[in-house]
């Protein structure tokens, strides 16, 4: 016998399972079936294809023993088992994602974290929570020996060689004495037909029960075996003979949580390529959403054969979240990774089903689509920048915020009530969403009323806006490239351009290489001054392909445009006072960075000036 650490990760793990988490103490039961299931997707399988294992007579089966003498609950299954480093890689060490993230997603109220513990792939140990020690003896399909591996939880395992004659794991869970519940015949059989009524091979109930011999007259205790769920795999069963429940119910197994799904799709393609899907959208985002090793949520079969859960090209990588089911009927069985990544038919099936998918967002109640839009926008910015082919539909998907409006709007809701001859989306792109409302560049556009969508999530916007280009023949205007509408005649601003010209040429030479250019504008009402990109500068029209590349975009020249009717630069322009007009046209510059939500470079000088010019002001 070998006695093993649990990682420090797990070891934290088992503590909260033992100590903290009671709400909905079942799960455990629903999690070991759903291991179960995925062990003998795994053999069946090999049983197809492997000429190991091709004569075996052999059927998936999952049994369930309740000893209420011995105070036990065992969960076998004859699927694929595990050897010594399957066992110490499973249960013993931290998973690619699965441990940390559970941990790092606590929230501190039992029930939601007791809907985690699936999630993230470390489901076995619920088991802590209703018992104080577990053993698992399971083989590995295809080798020799058998393996014990025992835990009280404590921190500490051991595993030792033992006999088995099939392959397959057996899991014996001695209960706490408070836990006894778990032992009754009909306590079990409603929590199977409530979380793995659909699971796909038998799940077998053996209990006792006292019977009366009919002569002696004697009570005693019969062993009887009988099937808990209806092993029908749920999307291989006609939409018409479902209910809704039946769905939310074979949802909750997959997702391995209690929420109900948002929206659910059942579809079955006949012609040149059959196979039938069934796919859910979560309500709330997969918590590793946004890690590189996220899990795929799909599930690929062949013929109602379990071929991977761990293909992420099965979808577009911004369908991360769906939670489902592909199962062809004309892939072959022993279809390889690599082969499945080039396979023309799985292509077919990921080009329809997904149309599929943002077809049924797209058609989304107003109430569903803000759910949707909280929890999945940014992915579907993803998809609009990776995904060409769908562009216009994910285009009537996407939501923004707007300088006119509460809430999140489409585009078509933006071009509604837009100018259907110019024929122009105008946005800003920063980091926050209140400077931006409040930018200065937004001024000449509220005082025309012309609506500008406000972009705030600044990673993804600035690489995936610039892409877009046009959408339904309307073009895409950053408003800090170009020009603002104009409230007055060219002659106006050449008369204001001649009149000030002698300021800006004065303000430049005090700032020299800070700014390109310093120039008039009409575009602003209510601020001095404001600071925008050069578009006409080559470093502008490259940054779009530097962000496109992953690469640091290199700094942008700036123009500094002032307001020719604010008192401000009026008084300005006829100051005489050297140091105070220094002091004055760093406060322009820098005031106007911090409306954009820039850094200013030396922000002791900046409130040094401030200081100064309020001083002589008062």
């Amino acid at each position: 016998m070998a006695k093993h650490q649990f990682q420090a990760e797990i070891g934290q793990l088992l503590k909260l399972m033992t100590h903290s988490l009671y709400s909905n103490k079942e799960i455990f039961i629903r999690e070991l079936i759903s291991n179960a299931s995925d062990a003998i997707d795994k053999f069946n399988y090999l049983h197809l294809t492997d000429e190991r294992f091709k004569s075996q007579d052999w059927k998936g089966k999952i049994t369930i023993a309740l000893d209420e003498t011995d105070g036990s609950l065992t969960i076998g299954d004859n699927g694929i088992g595990m050897n010594e480093a399957d066992l110490i890689s499973h249960l013993g060490t931290i998973a690619k994602s699965g441990t940390k993230s559970f941990l790092e997603n606590l929230t501190g109220d039992a029930q939601k974290d007791s809907n985690l513990i699936g999630q993230f792939g470390v489901g076995f140990y619920a088991v802590f929570m209703v018992s104080d020690s577990v053993d698992v003896i399971t083989k590995k399909a295809g080798e020799d020996t058998a393996y014990k591996f025992s835990t009280d939880g404590t921190g500490e395992f051991d595993i030792s060689e033992v006999t088995k004659d099939e392959h397959g794991t057996v899991i014996y869970i001695k209960l706490r004495d408070d836990e006894k519940e778990f032992l009754k015949k009909y306590r079990t059989k409603e929590i199977i037909k409530k979380y793995s009524n659909h699971i796909a091979y038998p799940i077998m109930l053996n209990y006792f029960e006292d019977e009366t011999d009919e002569e002696s007259k004697e009570s005693k205790s019969v062993r009887k075996s009988e099937q808990a769920n209806v092993a029908t795999a749920l999307w291989t069963v006609s939409k018409s003979e479902l209910k809704k429940e039946d769905y939310i119910e074979f949802y909750k197994t997959l997702s391995h949580g209690d929420d109900e799904p948002l929206e659910y799709l059942h579809n079955k393609v006949e012609g040149s390529h059959e196979f039938t899907t069934l796919f859910y959208i979560p309500k709330k985002a997969p918590m590793d959403l946004y890690r590189a090793d996220y899990q795929s949520g799909v599930k690929l079969y062949v013929k109602r054969v379990f071929i991977t859960d761990d293909d992420k090209e099965l979808l577009p990588t911004y369908l991360r979240f769906m939670r489902g089911i592909i199962d062809s009927e004309d892939l072959p069985l022993n279809v390889s990774r690599e082969i499945l990544q080039e396979n023309r038919i799985l292509a077919n099936i990921r080009q329809s089903t997904t149309k599929k998918i943002l077809q049924t967002i797209k058609k989304f109640s107003t109430q569903k689509m803000e759910i949707f839009t909280k929890e999945y926008n940014r992915v579907i910015k993803e998809g609009i920048f990776q995904d060409h082919t769908n562009k216009e539909l994910l285009l009537e998907i996407v939501r923004y915020k707007s300088s006119s409006v509460d809430g999140m709007v489409s585009l078509d809701d933006y071009m509604s009530r837009g100018d259907s001859e110019k024929k122009s989306i105008y946005y800003i792109v920063g980091e926050n969403e209140q400077l931006l409302k409040n930018s200065p560049l937004l001024e000449a556009y509220n005082k025309a009323s012309i609506e500008v969508l406000v972009m705030d999530d600044k990673e993804v916007d600035e690489i995936v806006t610039p892409a877009i280009g046009e959408f339904k023949g309307w073009k895409f205007q950053d408003i800090t490239a170009t020009d603002a509408p104009e409230s007055k005649s060219v002659e106006e601003k050449e008369k204001l351009n001649e009149e000030f010209k002698s300021l800006t040429d004065k303000i430049k030479a005090v700032l020299g290489d800070e700014i390109k250019e310093v120039k008039t504008t009409t575009r602003l009402t209510l601020s001095p001054s404001c600071i925008l990109k050069d578009s006409s500068d080559p470093m502008a029209s490259m940054a779009y392909l530097f962000r496109q590349m992953g690469q640091e975009v290199p700094a942008t020249p700036m123009i500094l445009e002032i307001n020719p009717e604010h008192e401000m630069i009026i008084k300005m322009n006829n100051l005489n006072d050297e140091s105070t007009f220094s002091d004055v046209a760093w406060i322009l510059l820098d005031s106007a960075k911090i409306s954009e939500g820039i850094d200013v470079s030396d922000k002791i000088a900046f409130a040094q000036r401030v200081a100064r010019v309020a001083t002589k002001a008062i």
